[in-house]
């Protein structure tokens, strides 16, 4: 809204750098351009204010997809005034000389214009394709189709961006897509955590055939290794029977030797007392006995012990 202030006869009026003036008297252009600021008189002033600054319109509107399906399309155009003649021209921008305030609703022309021309454009893409594809393309689709085809230069305006904010279906219908996709997704789950359970299971199977080839393995070994203990202990045990066999074996014949020796050595010995006088035998022998003999302190010779004595060595 322009600042009009109010004096007899006259009026002044001090735009803003964001909106486009224009003074028409009697017909004639006096003033115009952003920034304005002038004098005038009520009477014969035609004033005109076009905002230049960028404007948001948001939109929200129903469109039916290919399959008859009811989708609701939120977006945001920004549109732009850049030939404020074209719009006075076109569209009914003037302003009250006294309250500076529009005679009519501008903004609502333009807002109504754009949205329909931007509801063609989506209408017409979102016809050609399924829920699913509105749903999943549908946004990017939509907002290729009105950036390229919505114009606006017929009234003075530029499109300067389209966003489409989101394309969702009825809410009856959007909640039955959720738990189809909510099953889906918990069934890619499960069979997720079934192939990790399966091969979890073949890790364990094997894991245990490997534990199992391992043990019996190590029974062969064993089984080896009692074998192998056993005949060991079988050729010791020959060889320690064998060892005894030789030692006893050395020792009968050297006991035989001995008693050989003996033998001859005592046929020596009689041998050489084969000749010798029985005096001498006796008294030999007496020596022989007289060596062996305990120790004795003392000895008392009776006459009967002596007689046969003395008697056998006089004979």
């Amino acid at each position: 809204m322009a600042d009009i202030s109010r004096y007899p006869g006259l009026r002044h009026l001090r735009g803003t750098p964001t909106v486009h003036v224009r003074h028409v008297r009697k017909g004639e252009l006096v003033h115009e351009g952003t920034g304005q600021s002038f004098w005038f008189r009520p009477r014969s002033a035609v004033l005109s204010e076009v905002p230049v600054d960028d404007r948001e319109l948001p939109m929200l509107f129903h469109a039916r997809t290919h399959d008859y399906q009811d989708v609701t399309v939120q977006l945001t155009v920004t549109y732009r005034c850049t030939d404020p003649e074209t719009a006075t021209s076109r569209i009914d921008f003037s302003i009250d000389p006294d309250t500076g305030t529009w005679r009519q609703d501008p903004l609502s022309q333009i807002a109504t214009t754009l949205t329909e021309s931007t509801q063609q454009h989506a209408l017409k893409i979102l016809a050609t394709v399924d829920l699913d594809q509105a749903i999943r393309t549908g946004v990017e689709r939509v907002k290729t189709a009105v950036q390229t085809n919505l114009r606006a230069d017929h009234i003075g305006m530029e499109i300067i961006d389209v966003r489409v904010v989101a394309i969702r279906p009825d809410a009856d219908l959007e909640k039955a897509l959720q738990t189809t996709i909510r099953e889906r997704v918990q069934q890619e789950a499960d069979k997720a955590t079934y192939e990790r359970r399966a091969i979890a299971v073949e890790r364990e199977r094997a894991i245990s055939e490997n534990e199992l080839k391992n043990q019996i393995e190590l029974a062969k070994r064993e089984e080896q290794l009692v074998v192998q203990r056993g005949a060991n202990a079988l050729r010791q045990a020959e060889d320690d029977a064998r060892t005894a066999k030789i030692a006893t074996e050395a020792k009968a014949e050297g006991v035989q030797r001995l008693a050989e020796a003996e033998a001859a050595g005592e046929r020596a010995r009689l041998d050489a007392y084969q000749d010798v006088p029985r005096e001498t035998l006796y008294a030999l022998a007496a020596k022989e006995l007289a060596g062996n003999l305990p120790e004795i302190g003392s000895i008392t010779l009776t006459p009967d012990l002596v007689q046969p004595i003395l008697n056998r060595l006089a004979r």
